[in-house]
């Protein structure tokens, strides 16, 4: 039996900014303005994307024929993940099933969620 979720979180959510604070010290992982989409379905699956947006494209239309640099470059540049996730009070737990990296295959990643905004368009969606 499938169990849907009934939360604002479910639908699709484009990427606004992306930046890692330590302390008094701000990072940008894929500089100041990131592409990416985090999808949320009823029955408990997400998917996550992110890249910088100025990639360039490769000098091969097959991936595997490219000079390695510039695989390098690629795989530095974008990050995506998925998995199914449930709610935790106010946090998202995804359940890390498929990954870029494979390192993170397994992991549960735990973001606090904060909505802003009353209307469909005007809604947004802080991960922390």
């Amino acid at each position: 039996m499938i169990t849907i979720i009934d939360h604002p979180i479910v639908g699709g959510w484009a990427l606004e900014s992306w930046t890692i604070s330590l302390g008094d010290k701000t990072s940008y992982p894929f500089g100041e303005k990131p592409v990416g989409r985090i999808l949320y379905t009823p029955d408990g699956q997400m998917s996550a994307t992110i890249a910088r947006a100025d990639r360039p494209v490769l000098s091969n239309p097959v991936p595997a024929k490219a000079p390695v640099e510039e695989k390098l470059a690629a795989f530095d540049s974008y990050f995506s993940y998925g998995g199914a996730f449930h709610i935790d009070g106010e946090d998202v737990v995804h359940r890390v099933e498929l990954s870029l990296n494979p390192n993170f295959v397994g992991s549960e990643q735990r973001r606090r969620m904060t909505f802003e905004g009353d209307s469909l368009n005007g809604k947004h969606l802080t991960l922390s």
